[in-house]
């Protein structure tokens, strides 16, 4: 829903409904993994845009499917990650701070 509200994305959704989250018996059988990797297989996809959480969980999934897809003729991309719009850098934690020099765009 989040995405539809900006309004700048035009492609398809794949819905995983979790991520990998070993504590709560959760692993990549029990996500949309499987049938993600077959719609990537049928040559339709050309991008794959990973846009999990930013927790433990998120990472674990993103880097799951990363692996997954390897070898696989499709692109793999993560959303940029950092400091909202109108925040204060000095209000930032360092884990944000980094994520946001990390996805740094050239001007």
């Amino acid at each position: 829903l989040a995405l539809e509200k900006a309004g700048n994305f035009h492609g398809v959704y794949h819905v995983l409904h979790g991520s990998i989250s070993p504590l709560n018996n959760i692993g990549p059988d029990e996500l949309y993994i499987d049938t993600l990797v077959t719609r990537i297989k049928k040559g339709i996809v050309k991008e794959v845009i990973l846009a999990t959480n930013t927790s433990l969980e998120g990472e674990a999934t993103a880097l799951y499917i990363k692996q997954a897809l390897t070898g696989l003729p499709v692109q793999i991309s993560r959303i940029g990650r950092g400091l909202p719009t109108g925040v204060e850098i000095e209000y930032a934690d360092e884990t944000t701070l980094l994520h946001a020099f990390e996805t740094r765009k050239s001007l």
